[in-house]
C-alpha cells in the first residue's frame, strides 16, 4: 500500500496530510499528543476500500505550531479542514476521530453537516454540559500547558503515559510502546500548551444540545473498561438520531492500538453496511 505526505497551507496555518487508498473518503482525527502517523498500522485495512485521509492537527506532528492559542479553537480547526476537503475534493466525507479528534469530528457535524456522511467516534464526549464544569476544566488545562512549556516535553510525556486513562497501553508489545512514546516526543511544547488552551475539553463549547440535530449516521466506540468514556458513550447513543454503540471488551481508552482488530472489525462493518445502503 502507498501512502503519500504532502502539505497544505490554510489560513496561513501548513497541515501535514497522509492519504492511501481509493474510494470514499474517509478522515482521520488523531487525539490530544498524537499525529496521522498514529494511523498507519490501521491503513491496510481502513484504505483497502476507501481514500484514507489522515491529518496533523495543529501545534502536533508535522504541522506548525503557532503561537497563538486562538488559532487552536475548534471553530477555526473545524474551518481550515472543511477547505482542506474541498481543495482535495473529498467531501462529504466519513469523519473519523479518537478522543479530541472525535470530539473536533463532532463539532463539524453540528456546524457543517453538509461535509459529514457518517461519525465514527472513538472514545470521544461533546464536551461538558455546565459553564461551571467548563470553567473548572480550563483552569485545569491551563495548568497543564503551563508545566508543558516550563518542564518541556519529555518530562511530560513521562507524566502522561502514567494515567491511569492509558493503563491498557502497558500490554502493547515494548516496539509499539518505544513508537508510541517517540511520536509524542517528536511534538513541541508550544504546539501542546497551545492545543490544550485552545481545543481542551475546557474550550470546547458544549455539544449535548445538539446532538439531537446530527443527521448522519454514527458509530460511538468506547473501551468496557474505560467507565468514564463508556457512561459518557451511552448517553451520547441514546441521545443521537441514528447512532451504535461498541463497547469493546478488553480496551481502556486507545481502542484502536489496545484492541484493533475488534476495533477494525466494527469500524469496516459500520462503514460497509452504509456503503451498501447508499447504493
Amino acid at each position: 500500500m502507498t501512502t503519500t505526505v504532502s502539505h497544505e497551507t490554510i489560513n496561513s496555518l501548513r497541515y501535514a496530510i497522509e492519504e492511501a487508498g481509493h474510494g470514499d473518503p474517509l478522515l482521520l482525527l488523531h487525539g490530544f499528543t498524537g499525529r496521522a502517523a498514529n494511523w498507519r498500522p490501521l491503513l491496510p485495512r481502513l484504505a483497502e476500500r476507501r481514500r484514507v485521509i489522515a491529518v496533523d492537527l495543529p501545534g502536533h506532528g508535522d504541522s506548525d505550531a503557532s503561537a497563538g492559542a486562538a488559532r487552536y479553537q475548534m471553530s477555526r480547526v473545524a474551518a481550515d479542514l472543511a477547505e482542506l476537503l474541498a481543495r482535495r475534493a473529498a467531501a462529504p466525507a466519513h469523519w473519523l476521530g479518537y478522543s479530541m479528534g472525535g470530539r473536533l469530528a463532532l463539532y463539524v457535524a453540528v456546524h457543517y453537516p453538509q461535509l459529514v456522511r457518517s461519525l465514527v467516534l472513538e472514545s470521544a464526549s461533546p464536551g461538558l454540559a455546565t459553564a461551571a464544569e467548563r470553567q473548572l476544566r480550563r483552569a485545569a488545562d491551563e495548568a497543564l500547558a503551563e508545566r508543558i512549556e516550563r518542564d518541556g516535553i519529555p518530562a511530560f510525556v513521562s507524566a502522561w503515559e502514567q494515567l491511569p486513562l492509558f493503563a491498557g497501553l502497558a500490554w502493547l508489545p515494548a516496539e509499539e510502546r518505544a513508537a508510541l512514546r517517540a511520536q509524542r516526543l517528536a511534538n513541541n511544547a508550544t504546539g501542546l500548551a497551545n492545543s490544550l488552551r485552545g481545543m481542551g475539553t475546557g474550550a470546547q463549547p458544549s455539544l449535548w444540545p445538539h446532538l439531537g440535530d446530527i443527521a448522519a449516521p454514527a458509530l460511538l466506540v468506547a473501551g468496557a473498561l474505560d467507565e468514564k468514556f463508556a457512561a459518557i458513550n451511552q448517553d451520547m447513543a441514546a441521545a443521537l438520531p441514528d447512532a451504535a454503540l461498541r463497547l469493546i471488551p478488553d480496551a481502556g481508552h486507545t481502542v484502536h492500538l489496545e484492541q484493533p482488530t475488534l476495533y477494525l472489525d466494527c469500524v469496516d462493518d459500520f462503514l460497509m453496511r452504509l456503503h451498501e445502503k447508499e447504493r
